[in-house]
C-alpha cells in the first residue's frame, strides 16, 4: 500500500456501509482518519456496523441525521448508491465539504496503475475478459469495483507490477476527484439510470469522468460506432484506441475478413470465439485492445476467448439437455439488454421474461424477437409482454408463477436445437432479491430438469 497522509488526522464521515463502505471506513482509520460511519440500517441488524464499532470507530445508525454536518467533517466518503439529492449529500456539497467515492480512496492508495471499464452494457463481460487475458498472460492482474470486490481493499495489497483491472459505474466516478487509469474504456452509452441522474447530460457526464484526468501517455479505448462516446474521445488528452465491429480503424480493433483485428495484425477468428452475439463481439475487440496494450501475446488472448463462455448471469451458458441450448441472462433488466441477448441467437429461442413493473411497455422488445418461437413469461410485467408477443403472431404464450416453473414449461414447448433463453427484460425484486438470485434459480431449475 502506498504510504499517504492525505488522510490523516481528517475528520472524515463514511456514509453508507455495505461493502464499500465498511472498507473504506476500515482504511481510512488505519490511516489516522477521525472515522464516524452512518448507515441506515439500525445497529442491531447491522453487524457490519457493529465491527466497525469493535475497532474503535464512532458508528451512528437507524437514520442519516442531518445534524451530522455540524460536526466538522472535512470529507465524505459516500455509498455510490445514495443519490446526490440525499440531504446530508447535497448539504455537504453546499457547505464546500468534497464528497468523493471509495474508488478514489482506492487509487490514493494504490501501488498499481489501473485499467478502468465503463459505459452502459458490457462493463462487466469486459473487464472479466481483460482479467482473463492479463492472467493468461501472466501479466499480474487483479480484478475490482462495481463486479463485486471492493476496489480500496484490492488496492490496499496491490503491488507495483499488478494490473487493477475495475469495472465502473457511474455512481462511482460521480465521485472520483485525482482518480486516473493508464487505460480507460467506454464500451458504449444509452439512456440508464435517470432515476439517479437528474438528466442524461448527467450520466453522460459521469461516465466520461474515467478519462477526465489521463494524460498524454494514458490510453482511451473507446467504441467508434457510438456518436456519444466519439463525442467523449475527442475531450480526452489520453491516446486514442477505437474499436468496432462494423468498420475498420488501422490504430485499434475491427473485424476484416471474419477475423478479431489488431493495428493491422490477426489475433483471432470470429468463428472460434465462444461467447455469442455482436454486442460481446464489441466487448472481445474493447479487451482485445487493453490486452494488446499490455504486452499480452495472441496465444494467451486465444487462449481466453475460445474458452470463455461468459459471467454469470450475462448470456451465461448453463448446458444442453436433449440437444436444447439453456442460457441465463437475468442480469437483462431492461428492455436493450434482453434485445441484444435475443439479436444474438440464429437459432428458435424460447424466451422466459417478465418482473417488476416500472411502467413501460415492451414494444421496443419486438425488433428483436423475430426468432423466438416461444414465450413464458412471470412476474408483474407477464400481461404486457404476452401482449406484445400476441401482437407479432407468437402461438405458444404461457404464464407461469416464477423462474423455477418456467424452466419445465419451456423444455415442454421446446424441440431439439432450440435455445431456452432466460433474459427477462425487468428488474428482479417484485420476486427476487437480486437479478443473481433470479438467475441462480433458473440455473437450479435447469440442473433438476437432468
Amino acid at each position: 500500500m502506498k504510504e499517504t497522509a492525505k488522510y490523516s488526522e481528517k475528520k472524515i464521515l463514511v456514509l453508507g456501509l455495505a461493502k464499500s463502505g465498511v472498507m473504506a471506513a476500515s482504511l481510512l482509520h488505519k490511516l489516522g482518519a477521525f472515522v464516524t460511519v452512518n448507515d441506515m440500517k439500525p445497529l442491531s441488524e447491522n453487524p457490519e456496523a457493529q465491527g466497525l464499532l469493535e475497532q474503535g470507530i464512532k458508528v451512528i445508525c437507524g437514520s442519516h441525521p442531518i445534524e451530522l454536518l455540524d460536526e466538522g467533517f472535512e470529507l465524505i466518503v459516500k455509498n455510490p448508491g445514495i443519490p446526490y439529492r440525499n440531504p446530508i449529500v447535497k448539504g455537504a456539497l453546499e457547505k464546500g465539504i468534497p464528497v468523493i467515492t471509495e474508488v478514489e480512496l482506492a487509487y490514493q492508495i494504490s501501488e498499481a496503475p489501473f485499467i478502468g471499464i465503463t459505459g452502459t452494457n458490457g462493463k462487466t463481460t469486459t473487464t472479466t475478459l481483460i482479467y482473463e487475458m492479463l492472467k493468461s498472460g501472466e501479466k499480474s492482474p487483479l480484478i475490482a469495483g462495481n463486479i463485486g470486490t471492493v476496489a480500496s481493499g484490492v488496492a490496499e495489497h496491490a503491488k507495483p507490477d499488478d494490473s487493477i483491472v475495475i469495472e465502473l459505474s457511474s455512481f462511482q466516478l460521480m465521485g472520483i476527484d485525482e482518480f486516473r487509469p493508464e487505460i480507460s474504456i467506454v464500451t458504449n452509452l444509452y439512456d440508464a439510470h435517470l432515476d439517479y441522474h437528474s438528466s442524461k447530460q448527467e450520466y453522460v457526464e459521469a461516465k466520461a469522468a474515467i478519462t477526465k484526468n489521463q494524460i498524454a501517455s494514458d490510453f482511451m479505448i473507446y467504441n467508434a460506432d457510438q456518436d456519444l462516446v466519439l463525442s467523449m474521445a475527442k475531450e480526452t488528452k489520453a491516446q486514442l484506441v477505437p474499436f468496432s465491429a462494423e468498420v475498420k480503424h488501422e490504430n485499434g480493433a475491427y473485424v476484416e475478413d471474419g477475423a478479431a483485428c489488431f493495428r493491422g495484425e490477426k489475433i483471432i477468428e470470429v468463428s472460434e470465439i465462444a461467447l455469442p452475439g455482436k454486442h460481446n463481439l464489441e466487448n472481445v475487440l474493447a479487451a482485445i485492445s487493453a490486452a494488446k496494450l499490455k504486452g499480452v501475446a495472441n496465444e494467451a488472448i486465444q487462449t481466453v476467448l475460445k474458452t470463455f463462455y461468459g459471467v454469470e448471469h450475462r448470456l451465461q451458458f448453463v448446458a444442453t439437455i436433449d440437444n436444447r441450448k439453456f442460457y441465463n441472462d437475468s442480469k437483462a433488466t431492461n428492455i436493450l439488454a434482453a434485445s441484444k441477448a435475443l439479436t444474438s441467437f440464429t437459432e428458435p429461442v424460447i424466451l422466459l421474461a417478465g418482473g417488476l413493473d416500472r411502467g413501460n411497455e415492451f414494444d421496443e422488445l419486438i425488433p428483436a424477437m423475430k426468432n423466438v418461437k416461444a414465450v413464458i413469461t412471470f412476474g408483474e410485467t407477464a400481461e404486457k409482454i404476452e401482449r406484445v408477443a400476441k401482437e407479432i403472431g407468437i402461438a405458444n404464450i404461457k404464464r407461469v408463477d416464477n423462474v423455477e416453473k418456467a424452466v419445465p414449461a419451456a423444455f415442454e414447448l421446446s424441440n431439439e436445437g432450440d435455445c431456452i433463453l432466460l433474459s427477462p427484460a425487468c428488474a428482479s425484486w417484485d420476486q427476487y432479491k437480486t437479478f443473481e438470485q433470479r438467475g441462480d434459480m433458473f440455473m437450479e431449475a435447469v440442473h433438476k430438469l437432468k
